[in-house]
């Protein structure tokens, strides 16, 4: 646990979706909201906000005085009263860093926005670099001081959690002097490699039939009706990916490389280890998801993608058809007020407690949702501090499925919110059930609509929707976690030029797509543009374990457990106070037995059973 790891539920461009052409005519959507962040500063240069860095600094200069070399010596009530301004720290650290970065994503294209982000950054990891010593100091008491501590009711029990996963890295941790040299070298390191994959992405620019547009409007092309279109939108990203290919290799080759090397000093078994413990989260579960998934590819992906060509009348589909709409679905815009009123009407179904944490997003200032040049692309739900309020950042196209991508980030956000009353140091989730509550508002959204399907046709193109975002983020998500497997294992191994990155991309894309695909020149440097392979390595399978989760855990829901809603609620308020087994125990589920993971399958699998029945 440090100072600077502020949780952020990102949801970048995974599913090619969310833009808008920044240089055709928008549609009209409705009045789409930007973001109020008045409740963390008035302005830049608030002087609040100059002077919670100074509060900062001293509070910090402060802790390290009265604590540094004492922990072992705390009682438990002095060892309450320390973690307590630890997490005050904490606090003023995630609020400064919330505010600067949630502006820098508004546009990451303005010098002024990514100076004040950069030098506050600097700042911030100057002033903490003095809060090292906790974490190490901490680690280092024995384990029969730490349980009279923190099991006594007068101490820091509610904590326990918190401290017992930090423990765990206990194996983990350098020398003191080491450690503050990781903290230090964070700006000039990862951070810089990060800033410079946002800012080369977010400047890139494709020639789509003469028309310039950005890498946001171009992916948006690839679900357009015109299948010339997406075929030209799939070739201008192939043409500039390739032209920018090294520079990516690059940045990809860096931080493989400084991984590694810390991995190696921390003495981690594998590449995904650091992931699989910040996650709470056993090596074996995640395997058993990754077999589970790539074992029914043919039941999932290469069924479905089969039944998908028939429909198009293609004898094999190009890789601008994967998310093409279907012939019979017509385009149909969605403007904002009925994008809110689908999902707040979806969620208060469920419960109306759900509507009521989800309206002051709407109402508020807490949602940022069009298009605008330098915005970052995707979607994502940013919890800042526990003190405040979460924000959400969308790119609103109008279409069905940015519909689902706010009930996506909705669930995010009231997940954050549920969770911040555990305060700021239990609050954060970790990772494989992050995307739980998104996950659920989406499935409680789709239910909704299909309910409400009138034809045949609707409710087709709501299934094949349906499975299509599924398959997007089980079976894609895991091909990704393979991609980096192989990436990291085959960068141990030396240097690895564009072909052979493009070439392990490839051996992932033919075996989780099938033999439905045909894949164009310039398709192999595709996996360029995926920013969780630069920002969150191995992220990507907290979205198959959500997705898997969510499955299981709707079909509980279906089958009329008792008091199903208040335990969903408690289990979204427990935040990171419990381990995955314990949250899913009131369900009758274990993420630790394999057959669960087939459970969550077997959903999918019915969609597109109701499909090909369809076709008979």
């Amino acid at each position: 646990m440090t100072i600077m790891d502020q949780p952020r539920f990102f949801r970048f461009p995974l599913r090619d979706e969310n833009a808008l052409p920044v240089g055709g005519e928008r549609p009209d959507l409705g009045d789409l909201p930007d973001w109020d962040l008045s409740d963390l500063y008035a302005a830049p240069d608030a002087p609040e906000l100059s002077r919670d860095l100074e509060l900062l600094g001293k509070a910090s200069a402060d802790f390290a005085r009265d604590y540094e070399g004492r922990l072992i010596s705390l009682s438990p009530e002095k060892m309450l009263e320390c973690v307590e301004r630890y997490q005050q720290i904490d606090i003023l650290a995630g609020r400064l860093m919330s505010y600067t970065g949630l502006r820098y994503y508004q546009n990451t294209t303005d010098a002024a926005r990514a100076k004040q982000m950069g030098d506050l950054q600097d700042r911030i990891t100057e002033d903490t670099t003095r809060l090292v010593f906790f974490s190490l100091e901490f680690n280092r008491i024995p384990e029969d001081r730490y349980l009279e501590v923190f099991t006594d009711p007068d101490g820091p029990e509610r904590y326990k959690p918190v401290f017992d996963r930090m423990r765990v890295m206990r194996p983990h941790q350098l020398s003191d002097e080491l450690e503050r040299f990781v903290h230090d070298n964070t700006v000039a390191g990862v951070a810089a490699w990060n800033r410079l994959f946002d800012e080369t992405t977010a400047a890139l620019s494709f020639d789509v039939g003469g028309e310039e547009l950005g890498l946001e409007a171009t992916l948006n092309l690839l679900t357009d009706h015109d299948r010339a279109r997406r075929e030209a939108a799939a070739r201008a990203l192939a043409k500039v990916f390739s032209s920018n290919i090294k520079l990516f290799s690059r940045i990809h080759n860096t931080l493989c490389k400084k991984k590694a090397i810390e991995d190696k000093w921390r003495k981690m078994a594998t590449p995904q280890s650091a992931r699989h413990l910040s996650n709470h989260v056993e090596p074996e579960v995640v395997e058993a998801l990754r077999n589970a998934v790539t074992a029914a590819y043919p039941r999932l992906s290469h069924r479905y993608y089969a039944l998908k060509a028939r429909w198009l009348g293609l004898d094999k589909l190009q890789v601008w058809d994967r998310n093409a709409p279907l012939p019979s679905e017509s385009p149909r815009l969605i403007a904002w007020p009925e994008a809110r009123a689908t999902v707040l009407d979806a969620y208060a179904g469920f419960d109306p407690k759900l509507a009521e944490l989800a309206q002051p997003f709407f109402d508020r200032g807490w949602i940022d949702a069009a298009v605008k040049p330098g915005k970052a692309p995707g979607a994502f739900a940013h919890p800042t501090v526990t003190t405040a309020h979460p924000y959400v950042l969308l790119n609103y196209l109008g279409k069905p499925r940015d519909v689902m991508t706010l009930a996506h980030e909705l669930g995010h956000g009231v997940h954050q919110r549920l969770a911040a009353a555990q305060g700021e140091l239990l609050a954060a989730t970790p990772l494989t059930l992050a995307e739980t509550a998104s996950v659920f508002g989406e499935m409680l959204t789709f239910r909704a609509l299909l309910a409400k399907a009138t034809d045949k046709a609707q409710r087709k193109a709501l299934l094949a929707g349906k499975v299509e975002d599924m398959i997007n983020t089980v079976v894609r998500q895991i091909a990704f976690y393979d991609f980096e497997c192989k990436l990291h294992a085959a960068r141990a191994e030396g240097e690895l030029t564009p072909e052979d990155i493009n070439a392990l991309w490839m051996s992932v894309q033919g075996e989780s797509l099938g033999p439905a695909f045909e894949f164009m020149p310039g398709y192999e440097t595709f996996w360029s543009y995926v920013p969780h392979f630069v920002h969150s390595p191995f992220y990507v399978y907290a979205y198959a374990f959500g997705d898997g989760l969510v499955n299981a855990l709707y079909a509980v829901y279906e089958d009329g457990l008792p008091d199903f809603q208040s335990k969903y609620f408690d289990m979204l308020a427990a935040g990171g106070t419990k381990h995955h087994k314990e949250l899913l125990a009131p369900f009758g589920l274990d993420a630790s037995d394999p057959a669960f993971w087939d459970k969550g399958l077997s959903m999918i699998e019915g969609f597109i059973d109701e499909l090909e029945a369809m076709e008979t």
